[in-house]
């Protein structure tokens, strides 16, 4: 057997986090890896079902070989085949997110040995991950900067606590990844959103959601805010939610979001507002990245064929946990470059990993 590299679990954010970054690159750069200490900063440490979920559909991307795999293991053992093709099934029984899923999965997938189909069932709209459409709609495009997409079909909703939600993401593959220079800001043009209630939750608190969104986005843009109230169909989304997904676009093509689920203990219009405040966060420093997308974006920059240069808030600890990974496993380095307007400039020579297959 290879040699197996050692990766500790519980340094930086001592989540899911390092052990989705570092399954990725193990994968990618078919190194074998022995993950331990696995969510020793969370309150019940271990694999729950979504991080299970999680390893055994990259376990079945690339035809690996796996040991640890169950509920509450602390240290899980991966040895990477090679990337295949065709339709893979991840369906977690909870409400554990498939934007998790779909985000320790997307990186290997783009350079599958053909199309890849991901089909995907848990919640879509959770706390503690990204809404799925904050996904499709503010990831997505900043992945397309790097010359790789995927296209998603929502079937069914899934909220917390039972989950039951339907996604299925397609892929193609690429041959590689470009670099991406993105520090000049430029100006809103753009200001869009989506607020939305499912179940028996008012149609009052979508409005008062978006109220609260427009009252902090009138501070930094003074045109339209164009953000839909709607009601999700009980075909769609037979359980009780409410949420906001709020995006900017810019004259230099920066796409920046920000969201918030909505809480029976939490006044809307206030939780409107902490979604918006996100983008006015990054919008004051003039960020070319959100603090969401940030972390998102480090394994394409690890991976890209050139130097990225990108600018954006100061590291969030889930960045700087991806960025330990990426420099841990592929050898490349990353330079954070503080500016004068407390912003910060990202800059990585990428690897630049190429698909043989594609």
């Amino acid at each position: 057997m290879a040699n197996v590299m050692d990766i500790d679990g519980s340094l930086l954010e001592g989540g899911g986090q390092i052990l989705r970054m570092a399954l990725c690159f193990s994968i990618l750069c078919k190194k074998p890896i022995r993950v331990f200490n696995i969510r020793a900063g969370r309150k019940k440490p271990g694999l729950m079902a979504q991080h299970l979920k999680g390893i055994e559909l990259l376990r079945e991307i690339c035809n690996a070989q796996v040991r640890g795999l169950e509920l509450g293991s602390t240290e899980v053992e991966f040895h990477p085949g090679d990337i295949g093709r065709g339709k893979f099934v991840a369906h977690v029984q909870t409400a554990g997110s498939v934007s998790l899923l779909l985000q320790a999965a997307l990186p290997v997938a783009i350079f599958g040995s053909g199309p890849i189909t991901l089909d995907l069932k848990g919640g879509t709209n959770v706390d503690m991950a990204p809404q799925v459409d904050f996904m499709t709609e503010i990831f997505r495009p900043n992945m397309e900067k790097f010359g790789a997409t995927f296209d998603f079909d929502m079937f069914r909703r899934g909220y917390f606590p039972k989950g039951g939600g339907h996604c299925v993401a397609h892929i193609k593959p690429v041959r590689s990844l470009k670099p991406v220079t993105l520090v000049d800001f430029g100006a809103i043009n753009k200001c869009f959103g989506w607020s939305f209630v499912a179940g028996a939750v008012p149609i009052r608190v979508a409005k008062d959601l978006a109220d609260g969104a427009k009252n902090m986005l009138k501070r930094i843009y003074r045109d339209e805010i164009d953000i839909e109230e709607y009601r999700e169909s009980v075909d769609m989304a037979p359980d009780n939610c409410s949420g906001i997904i709020l995006g900017i676009q810019t004259t230099t093509g920066v796409v920046m979001g920000g969201a918030s689920l909505g809480n029976r203990n939490k006044d809307a219009f206030r939780t409107g507002e902490e979604a918006a405040n996100v983008i006015k966060s990054a919008y004051k420093v003039r960020a070319c990245v959100d603090q969401h997308v940030q972390d998102m974006l480090i394994v394409l920059m690890a991976l890209a064929d050139g130097r990225s240069r990108i600018k954006t808030e100061p590291l969030t600890l889930h960045t700087q946990t991806a960025i330990h990974v990426a420099e841990l496993m592929t050898k490349t380095k990353f330079t954070v470059t503080e500016q004068e307007n407390e912003g910060v400039i990202i800059e990585c020579d990428g690897i630049g990993y190429q698909n043989h297959n594609s």
